[in-house]
């Protein structure tokens, strides 16, 4: 990736975690979501929300994919990156291969539940007719940051 490119990430990843604290304040496990068009443009976003909505698949991926898709006006979302602040688990990376978007940027790793690399690799499995290229652990110290101070708050 260019610099060009990782300066797109960067600057996705800082308003992704901006909707993580958004999400925080709401109560939510803090997790934002946004995704980028072919040209970096942001199509969607948002941030978990499933206390709120009493939806089961109310993460941020699902809202910021649900975004996305209604702005292009399609469900397909090929050339399309999503850019979240935790790695995605198994039914995020379902969704996410469904929409066919072609590149994950995540921050923090899930080592309970993730499925790009942690626990499954369901992203890149070559068994299914889609994969996503994936890269982990941008700004992970500050995803991971507010994933901790929520959890520690509650306990």
């Amino acid at each position: 990736m260019d610099a060009a490119g990782s300066a797109i990430d960067d600057a996705a990843m800082a308003r992704a975690l901006a909707l993580a604290a958004e999400a925080a304040v709401a109560a939510e496990i803090p997790v934002g979501a946004v995704v980028l068009d072919p040209d970096g443009a942001v199509v969607g976003e948002g941030r978990n929300d499933r206390e709120e909505t009493a939806d089961p698949t109310g993460h941020a991926e699902i809202v910021a994919l649900r975004a996305a898709a209604a702005a292009r006006g399609s469900w397909n979302l090929s050339g399309c990156t999503l850019v979240v602040t935790m790695e995605p688990c198994v039914m995020c990376a379902g969704a996410i291969l469904q929409a066919r978007v072609g590149r994950v940027v995540f921050g923090a790793w899930d080592e309970k539940a993730g499925a790009a690399g942690s626990l499954y690799d369901v992203l890149r499995d070559r068994r299914l007719p889609s994969r996503a290229e994936v890269v982990g652990g941008v700004r992970e110290a500050e995803a991971t940051e507010l994933l901790r101070a929520f959890f520690a708050a509650r306990r």
